[in-house]
């Protein structure tokens, strides 16, 4: 089955494909946010549709286990997501975008190539947890 991530900035939106059967993802090309969650569902939903994706993947940005300011974003634009009928679900995104930036680093890339691919590479990261979770 093929699953979309989603790491949602105020800034950028992280986006990943993956394939569940594989347990692999791959960046994609950031979407950047409109300002409006249902914009921002409907461009979503544009990307799950033409990837054949069945089920979108929302990173929820929680602290110590408990929800942020921008959990009820993200909670929101699931609830948005739904009611254009995309399948979502929720995973961690605990220091997703840390960890993505650290192994870009080990791998030489400069800063202003991280600051590029680090919103892909944590919805490839919010999607490897999803795979953990459903394994």
């Amino acid at each position: 089955m093929r699953v979309l991530g989603i790491d949602f900035g105020t800034t950028k939106i992280g986006v990943a494909l993956g394939e569940s059967e594989h347990g692999i993802a791959s960046p994609r090309a950031n979407l950047i946010p409109s300002g409006s969650l249902a914009k921002d569902a409907e461009a979503i939903a544009q990307i799950m549709r033409r990837e054949e994706a069945a089920v979108c993947v929302l990173g929820l940005p929680l602290m110590e286990g408990q929800p942020t300011k921008m959990s009820k974003v993200i909670e929101k634009l699931a609830e948005r997501l739904s009611e254009i009928g995309v399948a979502t679900a929720l995973v961690d995104e605990s220091l997703t975008s840390e960890a993505s930036d650290q192994a870009m680093r080990e791998a030489g890339l400069k800063a202003s190539a991280r600051r590029k691919r680090v919103d892909g590479e944590a919805a490839v990261r919010i999607l490897e947890r999803y795979f953990d979770e459903a394994a």
